[in-house]
């Protein structure tokens, strides 16, 4: 081998310890500046920078609620524990200290001052309430809790997603032949004779019912919500005024000392003596009625439709109420939603059919299809109902009242 090959070899030599050498100090190096860690965990790809795959259901933090609406209340005192956001909408989880139907009571108070359509309100066979604003639906139903620790903890969810857009009409073109169709046969209505005077306008029953003292001045709103307290107090006074020349057709109003119907409704409430003596005339459910499920009046809770007719009509027909079906009452009225309709309410639905043009759902809402019976109602359509008492022609008016 000559002299410049063994050069060469020697060359090659020290670089390869060089470049060892340069590797194993720039490890130490990268050791020392990261804490001490694992080659390994400094060289792993930061999880930053891959988020998990979208389409799964995300925890948020209980300090985030950003994804309510923006002014969508908040319950006092209740703390949120998580937000999930499935395929399709939001569901906030809630706890609280109180009972559920004070935090139903509050939405019911707030959503409706802030123009939500409550669109069902709780009940014992469906506890959710349910809002709609816009393009947005909401729901607040209750949740019963299995774990130990949360003993006395009321949970609740609020669930969120935009309201479906409901598809527009066709507009038929006039060069389309019209198709006819059988007629189906509808009972014929009871003959009646129109209400004298009847107003034309929600401002005119206000008026009366003003006029008379069931109303007072401060009651002109006729879109805002009624609670089932007002509207148990103007049904007493509104009867008691308007059949004021029938004193054997008054309804008494309870004393103090007696022994309350609803828990919820003591004697020093101060509605209790209209509360209490609709439920000792029979008139609305309670234990006195035999019903051993209302043991609640729930006085601040919203008036619904159903709620409304069931504790009208007696009033007006002055008998007991018929038996009722579920065909019955599509049969007479037509509704697409009996179905939907309380039992307990179908029998006075069915009965105020048979008031034909007096009937307080023709009065109050007009030629529909649809009763909507969880549908909260308003002053004016309550104003509505309680300007006229009786069946048929034999009946009487705020405007009648006002004339006597």
């Amino acid at each position: 081998m000559s002299r410049s090959q063994i050069r060469i070899g020697i060359i090659h030599t020290h670089k390869s310890l060089l470049l060892r050498c340069l590797a194993i100090i720039s490890i130490v190096i990268i050791s020392g500046c990261n804490g001490g860690k694992s080659l390994q965990t400094t060289l792993a790809p930061d999880p930053k920078l891959n988020p998990p795959a979208s389409g799964t259901a995300t925890s948020t933090p209980a300090a985030s609620n950003n994804s309510l609406p923006a002014d969508f209340p908040v319950y006092p005192q209740a703390k949120l524990q998580s937000t999930e956001t499935p395929a399709q909408g939001t569901v906030a989880t809630w706890t609280t200290p109180d009972p559920i139907d004070l935090v139903y009571t509050f939405y019911q108070k707030e959503l409706a001052a802030k123009q939500w359509q409550i669109v069902t309100t709780p009940s014992d066979s469906n506890p959710q309430l349910v809002a709609n604003q816009q393009q947005t639906s909401v729901t607040i139903a209750a949740q019963p809790s299995s774990e130990p620790q949360q003993t006395g903890v009321t949970t609740y969810t609020i669930s969120w997603q935009g309201a479906a857009t409901p598809e527009p009409t066709p507009t038929p073109t006039t060069s389309t032949p019209a198709v006819t169709s059988p007629s189906p046969t509808v009972s014929p209505l009871p003959s009646t004779k129109p209400i004298s005077k009847l107003p034309t306008t929600t401002a005119e029953y206000l008026k009366d019912l003003t006029q008379i003292g069931v109303l007072t001045s401060a009651d002109t709103t006729p879109n805002r919500a009624v609670t089932r307290r007002e509207y148990a107090r103007w049904l007493v006074a509104a009867h008691n005024r308007i059949t004021g020349t029938k004193p054997t057709q008054q309804l008494k109003l309870a004393t103090t000392d007696t022994k309350p119907a609803f828990q919820d409704v003591p004697s020093t409430n101060p509605d209790f003596p209209s509360i209490q003596g609709l439920a000792e005339a029979g008139l609305i459910p309670s234990s006195l009625s035999g019903d051993a499920t209302s043991v609640l009046f729930r006085p601040d809770a919203l008036l619904t439709r159903e709620q409304l007719i069931l504790w009208k009509v007696p009033l007006d027909t002055r008998q007991p109420l018929p038996a009722a079906s579920l065909d019955a009452v599509k049969q007479t009225w037509g509704f697409q939603d009996a179905g939907k309709v309380d039992p307990k309410a179908l029998r006075a639905v069915l009965a105020d059919f048979q008031n034909g043009e007096q009937s307080n759902i023709r009065r109050v809402f007009g030629y529909t299809t649809l009763f909507q019976p969880k549908k909260t109602v308003n002053l004016g359509e309550v104003a509505t109902a309680l300007w006229y008492f009786g069946a048929n022609s034999e009946g009487l008016s705020a405007h009648d009242a006002i004339a006597n």
